[in-house]
């Protein structure tokens, strides 16, 4: 990992911009997982893989890097779940900081367009959904019936 090498810049810019994006969202939702938690989460993710894979050689495995990647994000997203009056809420969060970390790795692996397409396509979903949600009365339902 060369800071002095475009390639780390690139990567870096990419996971603040992805997240950014999607925090973005979430923060004009007033959701927990707002623009700086989704930048670091991308950015972090991002920066763990390219450090496992500058030490990439016969010993080295970067899928435990991945994995242990994983397990961490599973644990930040199970902290935004929260059980209220009988009704679950923060699922979509937990969700999205997943997603985030998917995209944080894939730039970490040089996946740039395949990280802005889910990036872009995340947020469609975000976006999309919520706007379904709120014209289509049965989708109203549940949970779904309270207003975000």
């Amino acid at each position: 990992m060369d800071i002095a090498k475009s390639g780390f810049w690139i990567g870096v810019l990419l996971a603040v911009f992805c997240g950014a994006v999607i925090g973005l969202e979430r923060q004009l939702k007033g959701k927990p997982a707002g623009i700086r938690t989704s930048i670091f989460i991308c950015l972090g993710t991002n920066l763990f893989i390219s450090l496992g894979l500058t030490h990439s050689g016969a010993n080295v495995d970067i899928t435990r890097v991945l994995g242990q990647v994983i397990t961490g994000i599973g644990f930040l997203g199970a902290g935004v779940i929260i059980a209220r009056d009988g009704h679950v809420t923060g699922i979509t969060s937990a969700s999205v900081i997943w997603i985030l970390a998917g995209i944080g790795a894939m730039i970490g692996f040089a996946h740039y367009v395949a990280a802005i397409i889910v990036m872009l396509f995340t947020t469609v979903i975000l976006i999309g959904i919520g706007l379904l949600e709120n014209r289509v009365a049965f989708l109203r339902k549940g949970v779904h019936s309270q207003k975000e």
